[in-house]
């Protein structure tokens, strides 16, 4: 007979509980459910909703909810997790409320409101594995997910829980803003695979001179050999976004060979002491574990420019690779000769990379006072330029039209003194897309990319001139291939991604990448009326005016160019 049959469905299942939640009742029984109240109210019950999940039990120290997608379910439980972060950042500890969301997808029973069957206990389960803070998902869970969200996972294996039969592969899925590649094809260990070329990161180098004022002088020194490297056609070689990604951190060069899918890891250290210098370097081969080259200099102050090129010259050699005789020449060109110059475009670097209007200011000051120094210094006119860009992309400066006009000005004088300098070309086409000459950006930008066939951004900025041209297809491949250049991507990327998929008419992907991008930068005012003006395109209104509600009121002035297309390009 029909009746009485049991209704089933598949479902994504999140379940989350408070870590310590007796101990917070027992110091503050008050206080605690009002946060917790509070927490329901302004985090999880929202997100939930947003993301197309339901609530279906809600427990005194935790909640069950059901989500008709994988995807939904994970990324509705990272943006909970990160917003808890922040939250939990400026709160006394003993008043920090923490969760573990573990996340399965499976077959339930429906009994009215309520949901039964193995996708509810497995949950629970990956929930229990989850650390304090974080989110465990079934392997399910992990196959459906793939490379849709911008996470990296790590692989616990099989782990046996109460009550559930067989074992259950378990993943641990990484939060780190900003540090989680996305994932792109993989090979089954979760490595990226090989280019067909040499490929290589080329790792901060360390400060040894024990003077935190000097960092400036060691990260100048890795920027100037990824710079120099990037040039080579012959090779791959990782972006300085995401080698820099391992600053400060104790890492093994095989992890961050199989995280940024390369074969070569460049590492060294920098130690000044007075006029001297002294600098060791090494190139490791990770698939057999052996050093291709290792040296150790001490040199005068005033050659750090030839041990730059000396370093340089034998990383190329040691990958045997073949040089044109246009890269060759290029190699062999200065930027400057002047150390207190380089110095000063050294310490700019970290200023300009901010975005904010004081920093950039700063970074401003700095490279003047390069050129005061050395009037020839090609790359300080070229960041100049950036500076500019800054100011009129982000109402920094009174007149947008101004500060491109000045900045197109500062590009050009780069050129000038170097035209075969990628990162010139790059920002004198950035500079002429804003000023809608758009023939003008996509030579420039095309010549930024041939080049600099390794720069990242190179990659993107064209990539935006051609989205804004109505050539989609070109330019996704273009921002796909950055991101490979670069696995921790900024998340201005996304933004860019964003903006493809909706020349595309892929407007759900276009959604995605906008919300990864807000997860990860909630401040992205931008990203937040781009987002409502997808969700209004969808038919989605209701979404659309409480995205519009979500964005910081005070920044909406700045975002207001002449043009419609100048206004939709992101931050």
């Amino acid at each position: 007979m029909v009746e009485g049959r049991v209704q089933r469905r598949l479902a994504a299942i999140l379940a989350a509980d408070v870590v310590g939640y007796s101990r917070l009742m027992d110091k503050d029984e008050a206080g605690t459910l009002a946060r917790l109240k509070k927490l329901r109210s302004e985090v999880f019950d929202p997100k939930t909703e947003e993301f197309g999940g339901r609530i279906f039990k809600n427990t005194g120290d935790g909640a069950l909810a059901e989500f008709g997608s994988s995807v939904d379910a994970v990324q509705c439980a990272v943006e909970i997790q990160r917003a808890l972060a922040l939250r939990n950042a400026a709160a006394p500890e003993d008043q920090q409320i923490i969760l573990r969301i573990g996340i399965s997808q499976g077959d339930v029973i429906v009994d009215g409101e309520d949901l039964y069957g193995n996708g509810v206990n497995v949950a629970a389960r990956m929930e229990g594995l989850a650390e304090a803070g974080g989110i465990c998902v079934s392997g399910n869970v992990q196959e459906h997910v793939g490379n849709s969200l911008d996470v990296s996972v790590e692989d616990l294996g099989e782990q046996t829980v109460k009550n559930i039969d067989t074992p259950v592969r378990c993943y641990r899925v990484h939060l780190e803003s900003g540090g989680a590649p996305r994932v792109h094809d993989r090979a089954p260990d979760g490595a990226l695979p090989l280019p067909d070329k040499p490929s290589i990161a080329v790792l901060p180098f360390a400060n040894m001179s024990g003077d935190p004022g000097q960092e400036h002088f060691c990260d100048g020194m890795t920027d100037e050999i990824i710079t120099a490297l990037s040039k080579i056609s012959d090779m791959f070689v990782i972006a300085r976004s995401s080698a820099f990604s391992y600053k400060g951190r104790a890492v093994k060069v095989e992890d961050v060979a199989r995280e940024l899918g390369v074969r070569y890891v460049l590492e060294g250290s920098v130690r000044t002491a007075g006029n001297l210098v002294r600098i060791t370097g090494q190139l490791v081969d990770t698939a057999s574990a052996h050093h291709l080259w290792a040296e150790r200099y001490e040199r005068e102050l005033t050659d750090i420019f030839e041990l730059q090129d000396e370093i340089t010259q034998e990383v190329v050699t040691a990958l045997q690779v073949r040089l044109t005789e246009g890269e060759q020449a290029r190699l062999r060109r200065r930027q400057t000769r002047d150390v207190g110059a380089w110095e000063c475009f050294a310490r700019s670097q970290e200023h300009l990379r901010r975005f904010n209007k004081e920093d950039n200011l700063v970074a401003r000051a700095l490279l003047e006072q390069a050129l005061e120094r050395d009037p020839n210094f090609p790359a300080a006119w070229s960041h100049l330029a950036w500076t500019h860009l800054v100011d009129g992309r982000l109402g920094f400066s009174t007149s947008a039209q101004v500060s491109l006009e000045q900045g197109a000005a500062f590009a050009a004088k780069s050129l000038d003194l170097d035209d075969t300098d990628p990162d010139a070309h790059a920002v004198l086409g950035a500079m002429r897309l804003f000023q809608r000459r758009y023939d003008e950006a996509e030579a420039e930008c095309r010549k930024a990319v041939a080049f600099g066939p390794n720069v990242a951004e190179a990659l993107v900025w064209l990539a935006v001139v051609l989205a804004y041209t109505k050539r989609g297809q070109e330019a996704l491949g273009l921002i796909e291939k950055a991101m490979r250049y670069s696995p921790f991507y900024p998340d201005w990327y996304l933004g860019i991604q964003g903006v493809i998929f909706r020349v595309l008419g892929r407007f759900d992907e276009a959604i995605q990448s906008d919300r990864e991008r807000l997860s990860r930068n909630p401040d992205q005012t931008l990203s937040n009326f781009r987002l409502a003006a997808l969700y209004s395109e969808t038919g989605q209104a209701a979404l659309a005016r409480d995205q519009i509600a979500e964005s910081p009121k005070e920044e909406r002035p700045c975002l207001a160019p002449s043009s419609s297309r100048f206004r939709a390009l992101p931050r």
